[in-house]
């Protein structure tokens, strides 16, 4: 990718075929979508799908292949290919307009190249990001279909049930199909109408990996780097480079600079102020600046503008009252724009640091989050060194609520540390 390293490192064998289906699993579907038509996507699914079970069985037998997404795209292009031959469906009805003579018949060309992968899976985008079907359909879909996310990781990231997404994405479906939606990239103004969600989704996919919760791990590094190669697309594209894509953008390398300093060596989480800078990816800091100054281009300021302005503070090494002063002004901007409880716990610990743990503690006390195990962990900082008893009482409770182990191993070392000192 030209401004943007996207690299990913080789994977464990056991690894290798969750994180394929993650990466392109939704670029077969998406280009067979396109070939067969939106209405024929469940067998666009199907196939994708069979691929890769094959994969498991052949690999697990002879060993993985010297090229694994070769392999992958050629029996899928052969699969493909079995189907429309022997379904008079599509001999019939799609088939036709997708045949070439050749010396020996028919050939279908069933093209699986870098260039139409990237514009069928911007298509698929546009063609899901519609507004006939709700906005968590959209967003449900995307993650399905464009981003692999399993039923159970959808339900997780709406915190629903499997039975409820399976009822709305299928309603979805239904409707694109009755409402004959074509794979094609919509007009300017219809561009910018459905932006918003496909932003909206790709900033879902990234937090997913980001801060992982249907999985019993922090940091799920192929879901971020998916959410920046598909938003990279975005960025790439003359009709989709709009400042907030941009500002989106650079708001993942900045998080993303900072991975490989956020987690232990047994995947315990590591919080901000514990984290050693050294490990700081400086080549990512500064594709995310440069992302930055791009989005700063026109009078449009998204919520993605004011938190990778955020992240990139966090960037700044020195710990300075200036730095969380900085820090604390973006958050009330942000929650301005659009409140959340995440974004207002986070402007509390921005608060501590530029004024303080005792003012702090009373806008935290305002929130009433409930059986929020962040909450109880930000309460149980708060009160560190000014009431011990209470910081302990809260970091219990956030041992209570934690659901993840990463998420248990951090509270149990505050504990530890508290512990320690009284």
């Amino acid at each position: 990718m030209t401004n943007l390293r996207y690299e990913k490192t080789m994977l464990k064998e056991n690894n290798l075929i969750p994180h394929l289906f993650r990466t392109e699993y939704s670029k077969i579907t998406a280009v067979l979508s396109r070939l067969f038509g939106f209405e024929h996507i469940e067998i666009a699914e199907d196939i994708a799908s069979d691929t890769f079970l094959l994969a498991a069985e052949t690999w697990g037998m002879k060993g993985i292949p010297d090229n694994p997404v070769a392999w992958l795209y050629t029996v899928a292009k052969n699969r493909a290919k079995d189907y429309l031959k022997h379904h008079h469906i599509f001999i019939e009805k799609v088939s036709p307009g997708l045949q070439q003579n050749s010396a020996e018949g028919y050939e279908i060309n069933i093209d699986l190249s870098e260039r139409n992968i990237t514009d069928s899976q911007l298509q698929m985008m546009f063609a899901i990001c519609n507004p006939l079907i709700p906005a968590e359909a959209q967003i449900g879909l995307s993650l399905r279909i464009l981003c692999g996310f399993g039923i159970g990781e959808i339900a997780d990231a709406f915190l629903s049930n499997k039975e409820t997404i399976n009822k709305r994405l299928f309603r979805a479906k239904e409707k694109l199909r009755a409402e004959k939606v074509k794979l094609e990239f919509p007009s300017p103004n219809e561009i910018d109408r459905r932006l918003e969600t496909v932003l909206t989704t790709l900033y879902l996919l990234f937090n997913e990996g980001y801060y992982s919760v249907s999985q019993n791990t922090t940091l799920r590094q192929d879901l971020c780097l998916e959410a920046m190669r598909l938003t990279f697309l975005l960025v790439e594209n003359k009709n989709t480079a709009k400042p907030a894509v941009k500002a989106l953008l650079a708001l993942m390398c900045f998080h993303a600079s900072r991975f490989d300093a956020r987690t232990g060596p047994e995947g315990e989480l590591i919080l901000y102020d514990d984290q050693d800078p050294s490990l700081w990816n400086q080549e990512l800091m500064q594709q995310g600046r440069y992302y930055l100054n791009l989005a700063a281009e026109g009078k449009t300021l998204s919520k993605y503008h004011i938190e990778a302005a955020i992240a990139c503070e966090h960037t700044v090494k020195e710990d300075t009252s200036e730095k969380w002063e900085t820090i604390l002004q973006l958050y009330n901007q942000l929650l301005f724009i659009e409140y959340s409880p995440i974004a207002a716990l986070n402007r509390t610990y921005a608060l501590a640091k530029a004024d303080g743990k005792e003012i702090a503690i009373i806008e935290a006390e305002k929130l009433k989050l409930g059986n929020n195990h962040l909450y109880y962990s930000l309460l149980g900082y708060l009160y560190t060194g000014v009431d011990d008893g209470k910081a302990m009482g809260y970091l219990k409770n956030a041992l209570k609520f934690a659901k993840s182990e990463a998420d248990k191993m951090a509270i149990r070392r505050n504990l530890e540390k508290l512990a320690d000192n009284t």
